[in-house]
């Protein structure tokens, strides 16, 4: 077999077993690997409790994984969420994933619980469960320090320990399993961490054909001014996007009260850069480097991170901004979400948090203690315990990111079509309605959006289940990686069909969150974005949105997917007709 590997590596925590068994290559064909891989495995157990025991806790790699693919050294981690209830992944990249490769399984999966704390080490020797109980409590990088030795991390903090339902799971190098609390799953089980150490080589069919393609997606990364222009990812990281959001009148500020921040100067990607000398970082064998850091290591907040801990609770500090990002990353916590429950908080008390306040409410609620046990639980639950369930600004239970949607409609719509919840990377609008790629799309237009929408998401689908990052698609298509991949396989694949892929996967997600209540009510943005306007001026006019042009665009989308006018499936047999 090419590119993949046909293994999965099974692991029981309650009885201490480990066993492989074989995947098919019809599944493989038909899920490629990563999120569609992962989404397909849980099948059958998709409506259990997160914390259940024998829920799986899924990590997967893509059939570029272990090649020299740009941006494919990635996994993705699948469950279901804590958070927001629905089916859940989340990518990441750096060496893990390209060791787990090197045991020779596309995917490990974890299930069972263990009665005390415990490391999994799995190297070509075999599988070792260590028990750890002296690092049970222990940040993350203490736990990183204790176990690099033996291979790469992935460990939880003190906040996937406490069960905290926005907990990451955290890989070794500093990228994130983030957003919808699968590290608090991994801590249910009892898991600390988990160390992976292979090298065996990835077999490739065609080896010119591979390196040809691979030509071809340096040029157009080359090419592109996003990732490699004066202004791109590579120069400034995502912090390029603040003074875009700002001039667009779309920086979420103050729990969305507002959409212009006049202090987001002060982390904008040049402010970082010049406070910190920031330098180039980034996952493993990644070309773009995006990531930044200080020239002692310590990892420099992306753009979500400094405008929610900026803007969305009115703090122009850049100290302020990168110690909270530091200690979310210690404590094993995703930024987006703790920043924006802690906006959420701030509003119905009458009072946004700021500075040292911030870094002690960020320890109380990993430790769920004080305030921090309400923090704890997310915004949504947060706020209906304190009777203001409307200041929760979410989809589906997850915070929203730092895209205002009034400023620009198709992501309005792609938040609340996204399976996971309130998410800006399912569909990506921001592409063509702020950075204009491939094509300009109106952002205050609805007008064929559900399509476009419909259509990225199944694109994305197929992207995260290769796994690539999806800043590559800022320069290459998936025409590019279809070639890729069709060369490392000794299997043909189009453009086409990896969308018709990323389409089953989608809809297959979708059926599992309606087999656990989801409809319509669901796809729904906070009732704030349809009577309240946002900061206009400068000759930009941000007004609430439309909600009949919003419900009609959705109905659209339903047709679109096939899905009854609830947003549900008319055929209960669904499952049984795909692979």
């Amino acid at each position: 077999m090419f590119g993949w590997t046909g293994t999965i590596l099974n692991i029981d925590l309650s009885s201490r077993a480990a066993w492989r068994e074989d995947l098919s290559v019809e599944l493989l064909h038909a899920y490629l690997g990563g999120r569609g891989l992962g989404v397909r495995l849980m099948r059958g157990f998709h409506a259990l409790d997160p914390f259940d025991p024998v829920m799986p806790l899924i990590f997967a790699v893509g059939p570029l994984c272990g090649t020299s693919a740009p941006t494919a050294a990635r996994l993705t981690v699948v469950s279901r969420s804590p958070l927001t209830g629905t089916i859940y992944d989340c990518s990441a990249g750096g060496r893990f994933a390209w060791r787990l490769k090197g045991l020779g399984v596309d995917a490990l999966r974890l299930s069972g619980r263990s009665e005390t704390p415990v490391t999994l080490v799995v190297t070509a020797g075999g599988v070792e469960f260590v028990d750890v109980p002296e690092l049970w409590g222990q940040t993350v990088p203490e736990t990183v320090a204790a176990l690099s030795g033996r291979g790469s991390v992935a460990a939880i903090g003190p906040a996937g320990e406490n069960g905290v339902l926005f907990a990451n799971i955290m890989m070794g190098e500093g990228n994130s399993v983030g957003r919808g609390g699968l590290g608090a799953v991994m801590g249910a089980k009892g898991l600390k961490a988990v160390v992976v150490n292979g090298d065996i080589p990835v077999a490739v069919a065609d080896r010119e054909r591979f390196d040809r393609a691979r030509q071809d997606v340096m040029r157009l990364f080359r090419a592109s001014p996003v990732i490699f222009g004066e202004l791109g990812i590579a120069e400034y990281g995502t912090p390029a996007l603040v003074d875009l959001m700002r001039q667009r009148r779309m920086a979420p500020t103050e729990n969305f009260r507002h959409t212009v921040f006049e202090g987001s100067a002060n982390y904008s990607g040049p402010a970082i850069r010049s406070a910190y000398q920031a330098k180039k970082d980034g996952c493993y064998g990644c070309p773009i480097q995006c990531k930044k850091s200080t020239p002692r290591g310590e990892h420099l907040p992306e753009y979500e991170t400094v405008s929610h801990f900026g803007a969305l609770n009115g703090i122009a500090s850049l100290d302020v901004i990168v110690k909270s990002n530091t200690l979310c990353n210690e404590l094993g916590m995703d930024t987006i979400s703790a920043a924006a429950t802690l906006s959420a908080w701030g509003e119905v008390r009458g009072r946004f948090p700021g500075g040292e306040e911030v870094q002690r409410l960020l320890v109380d609620t990993a430790l769920r203690r004080g305030d921090g046990e309400l923090l704890s639980l997310g915004s949504r639950r947060a706020a209906r315990a304190l009777g203001r369930p409307e200041l929760s600004m979410e989809v589906k239970g997850l915070e929203l990111p730092a895209y205002d949607p009034r400023g620009a409609y198709g992501m309005a719509l792609a938040y609340c079509t996204s399976n996971r919840g309130g998410c800006h990377l399912r569909a990506y609008p921001i592409s063509h309605e702020i950075l204009r790629k491939p094509v300009a799309t109106d952002r205050f237009s609805f007008s064929g959006k559900a399509r476009i929408i419909a259509i990225a998401e199944d694109t994305n689908a197929a992207i995260d289940s290769l796994v690539a990052c999806k800043f590559s698609f800022f320069g290459a298509t998936l025409e590019e990686y279809a070639e890729l991949l069709s060369a490392a396989t000794g299997t043909e694949y189009t453009p086409q069909s990896l969308k018709e892929i990323g389409r089953r996967i989608c809809l297959t997600e979708r059926f599992y969150n309606c087999a656990n209540g989801f409809d319509v009510k669901d796809d729904c943005l906070p009732a704030r974005f349809f009577a309240e306007p946002g900061s206009s001026g400068e000759g930009v006019d941000i007004p609430p949105i439309d909600r009949g042009r919003f419900d009609e665009e959705l109905q659209k989308y339903y047709r679109i997917r096939g899905l009854t006018p609830a947003g549900t499936f008319a055929d209960p047999d669904f499952l049984l007709t795909q692979p």
